[in-house]
């Protein structure tokens, strides 16, 4: 007897995990809530509605404009899709805003080679007021998201309490093991517990969900991005060690391309979320982003580093006195990413710097390439002094990577 309640402990612990193999590096697409929010109004502002318009124009700009072939392929839906429950309980979309279903606008993706993800709470309403989803309707839920050929679930917390936290969101992950359905899982469990153990168990959730939310919405300002990435920093030490393939931190959508970042912020924003290894999801009208920020966000040097196989999150790894801070990533093949940041707002600052200050191998020389300008500076040592130029509230930042082993050489 005592073998087989063994047993059956074990079995119920893996249908717990998330064992669906998605998400080796970080996701990237594109998702409504910043941009868009929760505008319903479709009769006054049909082109910028929730509704099965906007997202059908996005995945043609997705799929169209390059996007898609450099990886952005999650189109994810967030609040305000919810018209109800039918007569038997199961979700169904606003009628006259998705008059065709959600099928159909996953089937609509999926035809562009892309994915779709769709948004849930695990309260008794959403944080815009729409049906949540109760504990009693975990199973049902996740069955309706797999038969509609959905690719993600972002499930919210809003209106619910710690217990039910604690028990809804390990049971969806079980849910949506069941269904057969690979459905990667974003969860915004730890930012309703404040994000930080020990009311946060990282180990454990790293084996419900595959990203998490840790800290507060990103806004359409400056001062947002930077208290996120505060919040980021101050608490590496906790949040660092649990990112990794599979399961990673989420400090929130990319607003480049909207109104609240000038060009050297856009940049820094890019270029930090990089480094921590983030998500990419861009929240802006991809209909009419202008080049400079495209460029930004299509950046293939950027992209190969955010979507590095190793996984490993950077770390901020010098704050000076002058308002100029360094962040460094550990890539694959004893590469390295490196960000110049710059909170200073007065005028570019020359930055004086060698390899041995940021603690990098004395037997090797490195090359360095500029991500944004695409400059290339070899030759570098540990001892090499060099200066990089950063402009305020702005961001130099490298492909580091070794050339030669001085000690092999000799």
């Amino acid at each position: 007897m005592l073998l087989k309640t063994v047993f059956l402990l074990v079995l119920v612990a893996q249908v717990l995990m998330l064992d669906n193999g998605l998400l080796r590096t970080p996701p990237m697409g594109w998702l409504a809530w910043e941009r868009f929010r929760c505008n319903t109004n479709c009769d006054e502002d049909p082109k910028n509605c929730i509704s099965e318009r906007l997202f059908m124009e996005m995945a043609d700009r997705l799929a169209q404009d390059g996007w898609r072939d450099l990886g952005y392929i999650y189109l994810n839906i967030d609040d305000c899709w919810i018209g109800g429950r039918d007569a038997n309980g199961r979700l169904v979309p606003d009628p006259k805003r998705f008059p065709h279903g959600i099928a159909f606008l996953a089937d609509y993706a999926h035809s562009l080679g892309l994915k779709l993800g769709i948004y849930e709470d695990i309260g008794n309403l959403t944080c815009m007021g729409y049906p949540g989803t109760t504990l009693d309707k975990v199973v049902q839920d996740a069955w309706t998201f797999a038969e509609w050929k959905v690719d993600m679930l972002k499930l919210d917390a809003c209106f619910s309490t710690a217990k039910e936290r604690a028990t809804g969101y390990p049971k969806m992950a079980a849910a949506l093991n069941v269904t057969g359905r690979p459905i990667a899982f974003s969860c915004s469990w730890p930012a309703y517990e404040g994000g930080l153990p020990p009311n946060v168990n990282y180990t454990r959730l790293a084996e419900i969900c595959n990203l998490w939310r840790n800290y507060d919405d990103v806004q359409d300002s400056w001062g947002s991005v930077l208290s996120i990435l505060d919040w980021f920093a101050e608490h590496q030490d906790v949040l660092q060690p649990v990112a990794g393939p599979g399961h990673w931190n989420d400090p929130d959508m990319l607003i480049i391309g909207n109104f609240g970042l000038s060009l050297d912020q856009a940049r820094a924003q890019m270029a930090l979320w990089t480094m921590l290894a983030a998500p990419l999801f861009m929240s802006t009208d991809l209909r009419t982003i202008s080049a400079q920020n495209m460029d930004i966000l299509q950046n293939p040097l950027m992209i190969k580093i955010n979507q590095d196989p190793l996984g490993i999150q950077g770390r901020r790894i010098r704050k000076e006195k002058f308002y100029i801070e360094v962040f460094m990533r550990p890539l694959s093949n004893e590469a390295s990413a490196l960000v110049f940041f710059s909170r200073r707002t007065d005028m570019p600052y020359h930055y004086r710097c060698s390899l041995s200050m940021l603690n990098f191998n004395r037997s090797l020389t490195y090359e360095a390439e500029d991500v944004y300008s695409g400059d290339v500076i070899t030759g570098l040592r540990e001892e090499t002094d060099f200066t990089v130029i950063i402009n305020p509230s702005g961001v130099v930042m490298w492909y580091l990577y070794p050339i030669k082993n001085l000690e092999m050489s000799q």
